[in-house]
């Protein structure tokens, strides 16, 4: 979730590890461990010190260690992610959208959740979740970053659905991603109890073809984490 500064800059600042040494980010480095997890994808690394790592961990675990993709828009935050895992060959890091402006939310959409839905949102004034959205829309066209990065990733190498996909980007694409990752044996649901991942938690809940594997409502923002029944 954005920690509160609607400046546009903030998208370009870099940020403390939200997921570090906690339960979530255990459970993120256990699955990349499982020998039939190959190919991983991460939606919002930031500067990749939180949940890269984790999945770096524990992907090396592995005999021969899965592909990992890293989604970041920020340009510092693409820097610094590109540059701490550089010499580690499995890890592709993408400056690009996830998914197009196209399919973000309107205004009237996260409005409507945030009065009828008592989620986290609710610490923060409507103006301020408002302008969040609006940021993030901002600065996909200055520069010029609005893709299906998601598909063009999948394209690019030959995926056709990952094995497992870390949602924790934008506060406002995690349905939208959901759609285009769906299949993938393990579903990790950050900021489940907010706009982020609140509908996705709820719809895997009553997926027949998915069994919750762990979750928890008080680590943070709430996480989840989700595998396909075979």
């Amino acid at each position: 979730m954005n920690d509160g500064d609607t400046t546009s800059s903030q998208i370009d600042h870099l940020i403390p590890p939200e997921i570090s040494n906690d339960k979530f980010y255990r459970a993120i480095a256990q699955v990349a461990s499982l020998p039939l997890v190959r190919t991983i994808l991460e939606i919002g690394s930031s500067s990749g010190a939180g949940s890269t790592e984790a999945l770096v961990k524990g992907a090396l675990e592995q005999e021969e260690p899965p592909e990992i993709h890293c989604i970041e828009i920020s340009r510092t935050r693409f820097a610094a992610l590109s540059k701490r895992w550089a010499d580690v060959p499995f890890v592709h890091c993408h400056r690009t959208s996830s998914v197009p402006i196209e399919q973000f939310p309107t205004a009237s959409e996260v409005e409507s959740f945030y009065r009828s839905t008592r989620s986290r949102l609710r610490r923060y004034p409507l103006e301020m979740v408002l302008g969040w959205l609006a940021q993030d829309i901002e600065y996909l066209r200055e520069h010029d970053l609005s893709r299906s990065g998601i598909k063009d990733i999948r394209e690019r190498f030959g995926i056709e659905t990952f094995d497992a996909v870390l949602i924790d980007g934008s506060e406002f694409t995690g349905r939208a991603e959901l759609a285009e990752v769906y299949g993938a044996r393990f579903l990790m649901l950050d900021d489940t109890r907010a706009f982020k991942n609140w509908d996705n938690y709820r719809a895997l809940k009553e997926d027949p073809d998915y069994r919750e594997r762990m979750a928890s409502r008080f680590t943070r923002n709430g996480f989840a984490i989700f595998e396909r029944r075979d």
